[in-house]
């Protein structure tokens, strides 16, 4: 089974519901909470258990996480690259620890989604993924030490700094920060100078003090860690602000990175900025409502900690039921984004009603 939270997909493609769909009639259904029920459907382009587009989802899901895992691998090998000196095994050992063999790929299958939007496939988007997972997969090694999350488990394995120790963790981490700049700076990932340039640019960005290392002091501030030197933030809007950019920067670049190698317009950029903005909100929004109702071994990590961190929470401003009414509406306003495209975004149509049901 290719794991993907809730929708787990075998090497079909077929999603848990639609191995078992004559087992699970009422309990598994998809609960519409809008007013124009049958429009948002249509705009999903799918019934209640996607069968159809649900079924892509897991063969293009499985696909892309296959090719990025060899890239990665390949990446993590001995071969050095133009000016490096010696690749040290240990570190080796550590960055691979940290990226492969696990995960959902889902910032790369981004990548490659959004730039099959428009016409494009082929190693480029898939380097840009690659580029994009080194990233998030550094950031994850990072937020677990015991200066920031203090976990013990990454995807169901002991976190770097536990198989390793802190001080090659910390390595591990700027090593793959630094490795991904050199894939996205490469050819393999687009032939135009320029083009490299504004991947470069955006992946900057939304991982730098702007975006995801910016959000993670601000979710830091949220527990009180900082005292006096900066307020706790606590209210709804501090809490998008933190997860636009913790959790959604990087998703949004994904995204952009596909729409830039595939040569999108000025309007089409913004549809896709609307739809990623929106679908990066839902994501945290899920993973909120995960760290109360998730189950810690399907989750691959501790659940509960936001709630005893004392972190303010989509739930824990809104409560369960409020968080998943949020939740719907989000979801809502990113499928609307994506009309434009037609029955070219029924992959990304498919994400989005996969993400409310996913168990990881």
């Amino acid at each position: 089974m290719f794991e993907f939270g809730m929708g787990s997909f075998n090497r079909k493609g077929q999603t848990w519901l639609e191995q078992n769909r004559h087992n699970c009639h009422c309990h598994h259904r998809i609960d519409w909470a809008f007013t124009d029920k049958a429009n948002f459907r249509e705009i999903l382009s799918m019934d209640v258990h996607g069968a159809t587009a649900q079924a892509k989802l897991g063969k293009q899901v499985s696909l892309v996480a296959t090719q990025i895992e060899d890239i990665l691998a390949s990446l993590l090998g001995q071969k050095r690259r133009q000016f490096e000196i010696k690749r040290p095994q240990l570190l080796l050992n550590a960055m691979g620890h940290a990226v492969l063999g696990g995960g959902k790929r889902f910032r790369p299958f981004l990548v490659v989604e959004t730039a099959r939007l428009f016409g494009l496939e082929g190693q480029g988007p898939l380097y840009a993924g690659a580029a994009l997972e080194l990233i998030h997969c550094y950031s994850l090694v990072h937020d677990d030490l015991p200066a920031m999350d203090n976990d013990d488990t990454r995807r169901g394995k002991p976190t770097v700094h536990i198989a390793y120790d802190e001080a090659t963790a910390i390595l591990a981490g700027d090593a793959l920060l630094t490795m991904a700049f050199d894939v996205l700076s490469d050819k393999k990932t687009a032939a135009s100078a320029a083009t490299r340039m504004k991947l470069v640019q955006i992946l900057a960005q939304t991982a730098g003090i702007g975006g995801m290392v910016g959000g993670q002091l601000l979710d830091l501030a949220a527990e009180g860690r900082f005292g006096k030197q900066m307020r706790r933030p606590r209210g709804e809007a501090d809490i998008i602000r933190i997860q636009s950019m913790k959790t959604g920067a990087l998703i949004m670049a994904a995204c952009s990175l596909g729409a830039i190698l595939g040569k999108a317009s000025k309007i089409q950029m913004k549809a896709i900025e609307d739809f990623s903005r929106n679908l990066g909100l839902a994501f945290q929004i899920k993973d909120d409502l995960l760290d109360v109702e998730g189950d810690a071994q399907k989750l691959g990590k501790a659940a509960g900690k936001d709630a005893d961190a004392g972190k303010a929470t989509f739930v824990s401003l809104r409560g369960v039921e409020g968080a998943r009414a949020m939740l719907q509406d989000v979801t809502k306003q990113s499928a609307l984004a994506l009309t434009s495209f037609g029955d070219k975004a029924d992959t990304l149509n498919a994400l989005l009603l996969f993400n409310q049901t996913r168990q990881s």
